[in-house]
């Protein structure tokens, strides 16, 4: 009875088994990134494709946020958190056929910790004395001091490893060692990958190919959606499209928590936002809960300070400056703006990024309650990062920082949102240095809240992960605790 029972359950199932190889998964992606080489832009999309799909480093995050092995199947550090030893996958190759090895790791650590190589981070390797190949398959890094987040650093997606001596290739043709290798760069269309043969992980990837389609344009994405031309739009649903496609039964809607906090950001460094009144007044005229509701439907989360509530540490800030617009008025009022001289500037927003540009609009309207005006301006994607990111030629911005554990940034006067705070840099330094869990903790929610009391910028709300797809897809990641739309694991169903 038992052995026909599992006979007939087998049977049942083996027509979906069969189809959980092969195929092409298209995704619509935002944005086009400028290249494809993590450590040469921060640009989010460029993790998004990319990320363990095709690049990886030697440790990774998976779906939960965790930090797990990847080309190190092992890892100890030393009591004194000094030196750290990995231990590499030995038969792992390249997707241009060559043998991964000690080497390689070298070479990429070397340069990451560079100022000079034009690496992205520099600041997360700064603690790295050396690097050093014991044998082919074991690495030694040692520190000139500890570092909180060194383990955290090495999962991200600025320290994935390519072949040594390849660096200008790596960013329009990149080489991992990934469960799907690059094919091509269609510009102004879209990436395409397919399976790497090679790798090292039996049975994987499970899907033949991948086409990762530009499609910034909602309602494009949602009719391409629709008529099949991609089954996949990987995050930024608008929240109007998700309703509408949870109650057609072809569709499904995922839905989970992200680490990117949508951030206003204020040019600290500029008037009229050097002046702490100002920014403090735009902070009680921001009705969040309000722009939660009426333009996210409800998706989201408002949060107070530079730590998404999925994070450890995180400190609930939302309610620092209350919804107040006579109180908004009055410091403004205090900085020498009023009904006789207004307080105007420029709001530019980044063109590709739909929740961003909503919010922004709404939050400009909100503004112009308390006699704020913000002429908005809407740029493409590149023109930000050259001249917002990389030039901090702005007023006010908005943007999704989506990077998790990524308080770091405040402690950089020449990040783009030109906050030069001595406190803020020695209490970053404690949280780096301090061997205790516990008094780390207190650190980052310290610092949360120093962020808060200076009104560097306006946390506007934690970002929902709103990603839509066929009834086909399956093993979809319910969350984004790094910007990954990792496929290793996606099949199509039937």
């Amino acid at each position: 009875m038992g052995k026909r029972w599992i006979l007939t359950l087998l049977l049942a199932f083996a027509p979906a088994l069969a189809q959980t190889r092969g195929g092409e998964l298209r995704v619509a992606v935002l944005a086009e990134p400028p290249v494809l080489d993590p450590s040469a832009s921060t640009s989010q999309e460029i993790p998004r494709m990319l990320y363990d799909n095709v690049l990886q480093g030697l440790v990774k995050f998976n779906e939960k946020g965790e930090i797990v092995p990847a080309l190190a199947e092992r890892w100890q550090g030393s009591p004194s958190s000094l030196t750290w030893t990995f231990y590499l996958r030995r038969g792992v190759r390249f997707h241009n056929g060559a043998p991964f090895t000690a080497e390689d790791v070298v070479f990429k650590f070397n340069r990451a910790r560079d100022p000079k190589s034009g690496h992205t981070h520099p600041e997360y390797y700064q603690d790295i004395q050396s690097v050093e190949a014991k044998d082919p398959y074991t690495v030694v890094f040692r520190l000139r001091q500890p570092n909180q987040d060194f383990l955290f650093n090495l999962a991200r997606p600025d320290s994935v490893i390519g072949p040594k001596g390849r660096v200008e290739e790596q960013k329009t043709q990149p080489i991992g060692t990934g469960p799907f290798r690059f094919v091509a760069w269609e510009r102004g269309v879209g990436v395409r990958l397919e399976r790497f043969e090679g790798y090292y992980e039996p049975g994987l990837p499970y899907l033949d190919r991948v086409f990762f389609r530009f499609l910034p344009d909602a309602n494009a994405q949602l009719a391409a959606l629709r008529a099949g031309d991609i089954q996949v739009i990987g995050l930024g649903v608008s929240p109007e499209n998700a309703l509408v496609l949870q109650r057609d039964p072809n569709f499904k809607v995922v839905t989970g928590f992200t680490t990117t906090e949508i951030t206003v950001g204020m040019n600290n460094s500029r008037p009229p936002f050097n002046d702490l009144r100002v920014r403090r007044a735009i902070q009680h005229a921001v009705d969040k809960k309000a722009l939660v509701e009426g333009v996210m439907l409800g998706f989201g989360t408002p949060i107070g300070s530079h730590r998404s509530p999925g994070e450890s540490c995180y400190e609930d800030l939302s309610g620092y400056y209350p919804y107040d617009p006579a109180r908004a008025r009055a410091l403004l009022q205090e900085a020498g703006y009023g009904p006789n001289n207004p307080l105007r500037f420029t709001f530019t927003l980044a063109a590709p990024y739909p929740y961003e540009r909503r919010l922004g609009e709404a939050i400009a309207a909100q503004l112009a309650q308390i006699g704020v005006q913000a002429r908005l301006e809407v740029v493409e994607w590149a023109t930000w990062l050259s001249r917002v990111f990389r030039g901090a030629d702005y007023q006010m911005t908005i943007i999704g920082h989506s990077e998790p554990n990524d308080i770091g940034i405040y402690a950089n006067p020449g990040y783009y949102f030109r906050y030069d705070s001595p406190r803020f840099r020695a209490l970053y330094a404690q949280y780096l240095r301090t061997p205790d869990p516990k008094r780390a903790c207190e650190l980052m929610k310290e610092m949360q809240r120093l962020l808060a009391q200076d009104a560097v910028n306006v946390w506007v709300m934690n970002a929902p992960y709103i990603a839509a797809m066929r009834r086909e897809v399956m093993g979809w990641w319910p969350n984004q605790p790094t910007p990954s739309l990792n496929v290793t694991r996606v099949y199509l169903g039937r």
